[in-house]
């Protein structure tokens, strides 16, 4: 079965036959089965499907999916409509008006974002319910790795936005100089008064 099903497919489909993806797939099996994960099983790549490889002009890159119900849907930062728009991407959208005076939307989705070239990744793609970085020592790190590698490669620029540690541990993939790296703090409540 084709997990990935754009030009991301070429680039990452030899990941998901590695011992590595094996043991994420086979942990993810039993974590689905007996306890509340996020995001859905069918939207963990959804930042792959909604912004293909050749579409790509920036990546923010996120830390792990949100924790909390009806929030992941695979795209990092993002919730659907109708949900209610999270402290991190509160403060995002705080940040875009001041800097920039950008309209705040009403809610928090942002496929149109992904639709853009805007590939809003997570270092990690699965997390607990009300666990945080539950997941994040089950192998993703390798995948995401080489989903930042296929961008370093790439010969048109891409403008990497790092936000927290999880991100920023990428920073040693990215060695193509035509890329921009932006760094800054997870902009959570947490760390935000870092922003």
């Amino acid at each position: 079965m084709q997990i990935l099903k754009n030009d991301w497919h070429e680039l990452l489909g030899q990941e998901f036959n590695k011992e590595y993806y094996q043991k994420i797939r086979n942990f993810l099996i039993n974590e689905y089965r007996t306890r509340i994960i996020y995001p859905d099983k069918y939207d963990i790549f959804n930042a792959l499907h909604y912004t293909p490889y050749k579409d790509v002009k920036v990546v923010i890159l996120g830390q792990d999916p949100y924790h909390g119900p009806n929030q992941a849907h695979g795209l990092s930062f993002s919730v659907k409509p109708g949900v209610p728009v999270p402290p991190s991407l509160l403060n995002i959208f705080k940040e875009l008006h001041d800097d920039l005076g950008c309209y705040i939307p009403n809610n928090g989705y942002l496929k149109k974002w992904a639709d853009q070239g805007v590939l809003l990744l997570n270092a990690t793609l699965t997390v607990r319910a009300g666990q945080p970085n539950s997941h994040s020592h089950i192998g993703w790190d390798k995948f995401t790795d080489q989903v930042i590698r296929c961008l370093n490669d790439r010969e048109d620029p891409v403008v990497f936005i790092l936000w927290g540690k999880n991100a920023q541990a990428k920073l040693s993939i990215i060695t193509n100089p035509r890329h921009y790296i932006i760094k800054s703090p997870h902009p959570s409540p947490l760390s935000a008064h870092y922003w």
